[in-house]
């Protein structure tokens, strides 16, 4: 009897045993399981960090674009530039973005080759001051010719060659409203347009027209040789090629609020600020006189006048052939939409 309840004893513990034995067997390889899991949780993590998702590059990629955005305007002298760059610098603050203004001694409007190999580099690479919006009297300048991939985006305004002629004429007797108390250069100088074309005087010699052109030709000698024919074909180009958007001074609301649907980054919010607020005509020259059809006839006979007019209706067309799709828009440009599909590899 007593044999008989030791070996049922003994045999218990030897059962025990081999259960513990188990048990402990299962709960390592559990732990090495859970381990495991955890390290190729980890491993997941960081590879979606590493590489993201189509979506989120796309996310990623689009967050880096709207922080480098360079804008350059390169502003023609009394084309309403100042009230247009009032409403930038109105924005800026809002909008989050840097304006500076563009500021050459003398007031040359071409830079030296030194100076635009600086000047490029320095806009390119001033990274805390982007996004930003250059503004400035300075001749196109192709930022390509340097070896520059991320170039800025050019806009520009372009004026009735001699409204903006006849305009200037009068801004250097009488001044304007932006800082009417400022002695112009010919103040105290009474003379009429007209009387000075009929006396032909140097003033205003349409020579002096010669300003659209260079402006968008660039920095090319050629570019500001008055009536080479080149030069007009050239500032085509530039403008076709190289400018995100030409507007006119005489449509300058539309060229606002043109921009605000292309540029929301700079212009969200400007075209209703620029509607309501008391800077839409910040600048206009005093004592300004409408002409006499002789004048008229006398000045649109140049070569001058019909070259920079020349270029002031290709400008029109090429921006009313985008305000039409984007301000105008029919229902199919208005719904217009754009995806990507069958990506490969997945």
């Amino acid at each position: 009897m007593l044999l008989r309840n030791f070996l049922f004893q003994f045999i218990l513990v030897i059962v025990l045993f081999i259960v513990i034995i188990y048990e402990r067997s299962r709960l390592t390889s559990l732990e090495d399981s859970n381990k495991k899991l955890q390290n190729d949780i980890l491993l997941l993590r960081t590879e979606l960090k590493s590489t993201p998702s189509p979506e989120a590059k796309l996310q990623v990629q689009l967050a880096i674009n709207n922080d480098d955005y360079v804008v350059m305007y390169n502003r023609i002298p009394k084309t309403g530039s100042t009230s247009f760059v009032g409403v930038v610098y109105d924005l800026c603050k809002k909008n989050k973005y840097h304006a500076l203004h563009i500021n050459i001694t003398n007031n040359l409007h071409t830079l030296t080759l030194p100076n635009q190999i600086q000047f490029v580099r320095n806009i390119t690479n001033w990274n805390t001051m982007k996004p930003a919006f250059y503004h400035g009297h300075i001749a196109f300048l192709d930022f390509e010719k340097f070896g520059v991939k991320s170039k800025p985006l050019y806009i520009n305004l372009l004026r009735k060659p001699l409204d903006r002629f006849v305009s200037y004429y009068y801004f250097l007797r009488y001044g304007d409203n932006f800082r009417p108390h400022l002695i112009r250069r010919k103040h105290g100088d009474t003379k009429t347009f007209d009387e000075c074309v009929n006396e032909k005087q140097a003033d205003c010699n349409p020579n002096h027209m010669w300003l659209q052109i260079p402006f968008l030709c660039g920095h090319d000698p050629a570019c500001w040789e008055v009536g080479n024919q080149w030069a007009l074909e050239q500032a085509k180009r530039n403008l076709q090629q190289h400018y995100l958007l030409v507007g006119v001074t005489e449509e300058l609301t539309d060229f606002i609020h043109t921009l605000q649907v292309i540029l929301p980054r700079f212009f969200k919010g400007a075209h209703d600020l620029f509607l309501h607020n008391n800077k839409s005509h910040l600048r206009q020259t005093i004592q300004k006189k409408d002409l006499l059809p002789e004048t008229l006839k006398k000045i649109q006979e140049t070569i001058v006048w019909k070259m920079e007019n020349e270029l002031y209706n290709y400008a029109l067309s090429q921006f009313h052939a985008i305000k039409r799709r984007l301000i105008n828009a029919s229902m199919q440009h208005t719904n217009q939409r754009y995806f990507y599909e069958k990506i490969r590899p997945k």
